[in-house]
């Protein structure tokens, strides 16, 4: 499904149905922003950037420590081979979860560099259109009983796929105004065999609505319905 393109002191990895002309200009705020193509920023110091063109719309997502590491090395991993790079790791899940016609954004590109001992990375995925996080739904007050059930029966759906999220929140959920779900973010995310470790998933979506809800219950409600349909 995807082609490699070596460059120095790494290499890119692409879905050659979506991506013409390879390449680190791809990856590169600046080149973007010298043809026009960036269109928005957003993240801490310009993590996720959209870009558009000839017909197509992007995501450029750098990959960034938070926490403490943070503080000593912000975008830098440790390099354990190219199989092992967050980017190509990501880009392979995706493309596996659209061969399972799960509800996740197509993947179009990876990218790493290397020095002796780590690397940086980057993803590109195609940007969903027309939908919006559950966390701006939730603040509009638009999060009705149908979309919290809704969100339940899309990550059984995962689930029973035996797809691991490793941080599922508020923010990667997104929703469509026609009760479309799909989910965002796999970083470090991996498939085993469906068990318990997805009560841990759940506990994670719901402390984050929990922390976004400053100290409000009324997402409560919402959950609870999201967690029968779930285990519907």
């Amino acid at each position: 499904m995807f082609d490699r393109q070596s460059i120095d002191r790494g290499a890119i990895l692409f879905d050659p149905e979506r991506v013409a002309e390879p390449g680190t200009a791809l990856f590169e705020p600046e080149a973007l922003r010298a043809r026009g193509a960036l269109s928005e920023e957003r993240g801490g110091r310009g993590s996720v950037l959209f870009f558009d063109g000839a017909g197509v719309h992007w995501v450029l997502r750098r990959y960034l420590r938070g926490g403490m590491a943070a503080r000593v090395v912000r975008d830098r991993y440790l390099w354990l081979g190219e199989e092992s790079t967050r980017s190509f790791r990501e880009l392979r899940l995706l493309g596996e979860l659209r061969r399972r016609r799960l509800p996740v954004p197509a993947p179009v590109a990876a990218r790493y560099r290397r020095d002796l001992v780590s690397y940086r990375a980057e993803l590109i995925t195609e940007r969903l259109q027309g939908v919006l996080p559950l966390s701006a739904m939730l603040a509009a007050g638009r999060m009705d009983d149908a979309r919290w059930s809704a969100v339940g029966r899309c990550l059984r759906i995962f689930h029973d796929a035996g797809v691991q999220h490793a941080d599922l929140n508020a923010h990667n959920i997104m929703l469509g105004e026609r009760g479309e779900t799909w989910v965002l973010d796999f970083d470090r995310g991996r498939l085993r065999e469906p068990g318990s470790w997805r009560e841990g998933v759940l506990d994670r979506l719901a402390c984050s609505l929990a922390k976004i809800s400053a100290g409000a219950t009324d997402w409560k409600a919402g959950f609870a319905l999201l967690r029968l349909a779930h285990d519907a």
